[in-house]
């Protein structure tokens, strides 16, 4: 049986492993972190964890979108090695008057996060819906060989904000 001694010393090693070999997270600004869910306990390393984040959409002020992914624990989610699942979830609101910040094309990328040390991503892209006006995104992940069905979509219609007027159409700022 292992002491409380040594298993404090020996999560606290690992950790520091984690900490110096880097994790698998965000290729392109870090999102916030809503909160975390344990659903698998693990008796020595991490458990394994539904984690839900926030992004704001960098080319388009007033939209947030919020996903939820698995997170692998144990030995390999330690030190940021596993591949973690495909299975994501994927929901976008207006939070405030929507801003075009420039124009983008279809299925640009909103923000993409790194699912295994190197081959798997995910991808939250963004397109329009000229003829409602309503932006779409959509999450998806992406394996260097082979990709996954798996994906999420949501809505967002633009609608007039706190008496701002007219909401601007996202089809002026589609380029083509």
């Amino acid at each position: 049986m292992i002491s409380i001694r040594s298993r404090s010393f020996i999560l606290g090693a690992l950790g520091a492993f984690a900490l110096a070999a880097g994790s698998a997270r965000a290729d392109s600004g870090d999102p916030d972190l809503i909160f975390r869910k344990s659903t698998v306990f693990k008796l020595l390393t991490p458990n394994d964890k539904l984690a839900t984040y926030a992004i704001d959409d960098p080319g388009v002020e007033g939209v947030a979108c919020y996903y939820t992914i698995p997170e692998k624990g144990g030995v390999a989610g330690m030190f940021g090695v596993a591949e973690e699942a495909s299975d994501v979830s994927l929901a976008c609101r207006q939070y405030a008057a929507i801003k075009f910040k420039d124009k983008f094309e279809q299925g640009d990328v909103v923000f993409r996060e790194r699912r295994s040390l190197i081959f798997k991503r995910m991808q939250i892209v963004r397109g329009c819906d000229a003829k409602r006006n309503v932006l779409v995104y959509m999450v998806y992940s992406d394996k260097l060989v082979e990709g996954s069905p798996k994906n999420s979509t949501s809505t967002v219609p633009i609608q007039p904000w706190g008496g701002s007027g007219d909401a601007p159409k996202c089809a002026d700022f589609v380029k083509g």
